[in-house]
């Protein structure tokens, strides 16, 4: 059997099996030995019945005294009943649908069970809803458990599994697969690795706890080992290419800084210093430029863009949406206007550039097209970088058609990126961050209000309209219905559809409410935060689109629906567009769903003000992916690895600088996965 084998080619695996093993991302043999488990049930140390406690995840081994079928009264749902025994006492076991049940678990027979207690109102006792069950005579003691579909389980995976790796099965046909080692030797040796065969068998087939820790460590830094390799690749190319080392006029930046109506800070100093620095530099800069909301990165990036195009290059300045875009136009339009230069506009609406002569052009992703070329591109800037695919910031790059050297590379980010995360997923950028807000700035006080509050919050926000403040209110979806196509148990998520209806009608009937979501069109969204900007709108309702750069100075609450949806990056995004004037703001996180995850997370933007902090307990709490669109980076899940991990990300990484200065060609099978790697995991 082949790694590249389909998986149609396994015993029991049928076109209706192979289209729900699909729906896993499941195709290949290969696909199914590194489909991972999510957790193991332990069936070494089951615990007593006399100690269950209501709420409580367990194992128990216990008899099978007594077992019947019933069905629900309009008699669709068969329900099985089991009454269970240990030397401690009693518990009812309980299954929905599974009515073949009656013919397996006989009376006088001994389990072991795994489920969560619950609790029985019309007899008043405890029961346990039975998750997996397994016969006492089973080898295995602990049990993978993995992420499942409708019609396919844990069970069937590990029947699967076990037919591959130790060619077990009814007929025998099948020999046990053989995954090559591609990790080199001494690196196995180093990190005290295991080889990649035990470490799979052991993920899905361990004998003890301890097993699972070692297969993980080894399958963990292969994940975080393949991505040095990329990034530690990028930085070398990127050292061979070329790139115009700029004369930058100090006195004329000086010039513009004094212009300013404030004084820059000193990390905003220290990072444009930085920046200069790499633009007098042959080398192309390639550096990510952080800062948390409100720090003030634009600023160094026009101050970046005025040096490129006072030496004769042209910036191209790309930001995620039309309103952004339009915003920068006239912001960086009205502060460079003192030195004489054409600042251009591209966006799918507005086109009001000339691509040759400006110096500086702000755009969308109306900006990467093929027919899209410039004579003298000096300077990309990215804002929210993670907003644009890999695929599409290096079609940028290979834009410069008529010169033969790569532009500078300025990426700009307003989600604080945790050091581990950074290193793991931008370690070919340098690094520069603004950690220091202007002088002046209130802190945005953030209320988490709930049901019972909701009224209270209404009377408040009044108010503020009163005194002729503005709000906004945020919704995670548009219409209700979306909720029915993500998960039938999610319709308390909040749509603006909804919400402005309710809001212009019941709520605040004598105030000018407005809407905005993704579907509307271009102009109208520009039309809208046109008149919330004039003020002529009392209430912005809106989607996650005015998460990103919008600046109404005069807006002072942030009123957020379904707050529990958000990750801590985004919901401190959205409090980040308040507070921009002299005005005390005001954030309120509205949660109808209070599981102790979700009141610790909103908690903590309760209790923090600072994007880095926050961006640190996401990473924790819910993984890289929350963080700041890592989805777009190029980079893949990580299924095993934990990017609080310091220690083994910078293994990994130096293993990889390592390998790639003396050459991945001397380690043919490595060469081969990393290919692999690339193929597979970096196509967009």
């Amino acid at each position: 059997m082949n790694l590249d084998d389909p998986i149609v080619k396994l015993v029991g695996v049928g076109p209706k099996m192979a289209e729900k093993l699909e729906r896993l991302g499941i195709k290949t043999i290969r696909d199914l030995l590194f489909y991972y488990p999510r957790r193991y049930d332990d069936f070494t140390h089951p615990r007593s019945i006399s100690g269950l406690r209501i709420d409580e995840d367990v194992i128990i081994k216990a008899r099978v005294m007594q077992i019947k079928q019933s069905r629900t009264r309009r008699k669709w749902m068969s329900i099985i009943e089991a009454l269970l025994v240990d030397d401690t006492g009693q518990i009812k076991a309980v299954w929905f649908n599974q009515p073949f049940l009656i013919n397996i678990l006989k009376p006088g027979t001994e389990w072991y069970f795994a489920g969560k207690i619950g609790w029985d109102f019309k007899n008043k006792t405890k029961n346990i809803n039975v998750t997996q069950y397994e016969n006492v005579t089973t080898e295995q003691k602990i049990l993978p458990i993995y992420p499942e579909t409708e019609g396919l389980t844990s069970k069937y995976l590990r029947k699967l599994i076990k037919e591959i790796l130790f060619n077990q099965n009814d007929t025998s046909e099948v020999s046990s697969v053989y995954i090559e080692e591609y990790m080199p030797e001494k690196i196995l040796k180093s990190e005290k690795l295991i080889g990649i065969n035990d470490a799979i068998k052991n993920i899905h087939f361990p004998n003890k706890i301890d097993d699972i820790k070692i297969a993980r460590k080894r399958l963990a830094f292969d994940e975080l080992f393949m991505i040095s390799l990329k990034i530690v690749t990028n930085k070398k190319e990127l050292l061979k290419s070329r790139a115009v080392a700029l004369r930058i006029d100090n006195d004329m930046l000086k010039k513009f800084v004094k212009t300013l109506p404030f004084k820059l800070t000193n990390a905003q100093r220290k990072t444009a210093w930085e920046i200069i620095c790499d633009l007098k530099k042959s080398t192309p800069m390639n550096r990510l430029l952080e800062g948390d909301v409100g720090s003030g990165k634009t600023v160094v990036a026009v101050l970046a863009a005025l040096a490129v195009s006072k030496s004769g290059y042209q910036t191209v300045w790309l930001a995620p949406t039309e309103i952004l875009t339009n915003q920068h136009y006239e912001n960086i339009s009205k502060m460079l206007k003192p030195f004489g230069l054409n600042v251009g506009l591209w966006t799918g609406a507005n086109k009001k550039s000339d691509l040759k002569k400006d110096d500086i052009i702000l755009g969308t992703h109306a900006l990467i097209q093929k027919n899209i070329s410039f004579e003298r591109l000096g300077l990309i800037i990215v804002d929210e970088q993670h907003r644009f695919g890999v695929k599409q910031r290096a079609e940028l790059r290979i834009q410069n058609s008529e010169l033969n050297f790569v532009p500078h590379f300025l990426s700009m980010t307003a989600t604080p990126i945790p050091r581990t995360l950074a290193l793991t997923f931008y370690g070919d950028l340098d690094l520069s961050i603004i950690d220091e807000m202007p002088k002046g700035r209130q802190e945005i006080i953030t209320k988490i209000v709930t049901p019972e509050n909701r009224q209270k919050a209404y009377q408040f926000i009044e108010s503020q309209i009163k005194s002729g403040k503005q709000v906004f209110v945020i919704c995670p979806l548009i219409e209700a219905k979306e909720s029915l196509k993500i998960n039938l148990f999610e319709t308390d998520r909040k749509s603006v559809m909804e919400e402005y209806k309710k809001l212009s009608q019941d709520i605040f009937p004598k105030y000018n409410i407005g809407l905005m979501h993704g579907k509307m069109k271009s102009t109208e969204k520009g039309n809208v935060m046109d008149k919330f900007k004039k003020g002529k709108i009392d209430i912005l309702v809106s989607t996650a689109v005015i998460e990103v750069g919008i600046d109404i100075q005069n807006a002072t609450v942030m009123m957020i629906e379904s707050a529990e949806r958000f990750g801590l990056a985004q919901l401190h995004q959205f409090r980040g567009r308040v507070g921009r004037g002299k005005h005390q703001s005001y954030c309120f996180l509205f949660s109808e769903n209070q599981t102790e995850i979700n009141k610790k997370r909103l908690q903590a933007m309760v209790d923090c003000n600072n994007g880095f902090d926050l961006a640190q307990i996401d990473l924790d709490l819910r993984g890289p992916g929350e963080i700041s669109g890592i989805k777009q980076s190029g980079v893949p899940d990580l299924k095993m690895a934990t990017l609080t991990d310091r220690i083994m990300i910078e293994s990994a990484r130096f293993a990889a600088s390592k390998v790639i200065d003396e050459g991945i060609k001397k380690y043919q099978k490595l060469q081969e996965k990393f290919q692999d790697f690339l193929n597979i995991k970096y196509l967009e």
